[in-house]
């Protein structure tokens, strides 16, 4: 009979693996604090000229988005808007990612140890699960018959 993954390594681990692995993820996910400074007011950009920062906000890449959606309305072929349309969205997509941070929450070092324990090793009984145990028996076999 087969086991996880149509090998020899077992279903009992298989499971055990999967759910230390779910459980240790979950608590590490429920443990990390996502905040973001992304507004209209925010500088998600900084360029130097002259000496001095100028600081681009969120609501400066709106203009030349909002003139850029005006010419393709007006005509759906037209280069620059499409260049304006897609250059503004990928740079307030980037300013999103780039202004979100994550933040792990204070915790003890039982429950560090804990989350650790259970992420790492649900994946170590994950992943031998699915190693072949047959074919390595059988190696150790054949090198003992051969001496």
């Amino acid at each position: 009979m087969r086991g996880a993954g149509g090998t020899s390594g077992g279903v009992g681990p298989f499971l055990m693996g999967i759910v230390m692995m779910c459980g240790g993820f979950y608590l590490l996910l429920q443990s990390i604090r996502v905040t973001t400074s992304f507004g209209l007011a925010g500088k998600l950009f900084g360029v130097s000229m002259f000496g001095s920062t100028f600081g681009i906000t969120s609501g400066m890449i709106m203009v030349p988005f909002i003139f850029g959606v005006g010419m393709l309305f007006y005509n759906g072929r037209n280069f620059i808007g499409w260049v304006l349309s897609l250059g503004s969205l990928a740079a307030m997509i980037l300013g999103v990612i780039s202004s979100t941070h994550f933040v792990l929450r204070n915790m003890t070092a039982f429950e560090l140890i804990t989350i650790l324990v259970l992420s790492v090793g649900g994946l170590g009984l994950f992943l031998r699960s699915l190693r072949n145990v047959d074919r390595e028996l059988d190696r150790k076999l054949e090198a003992k018959k051969l001496r």
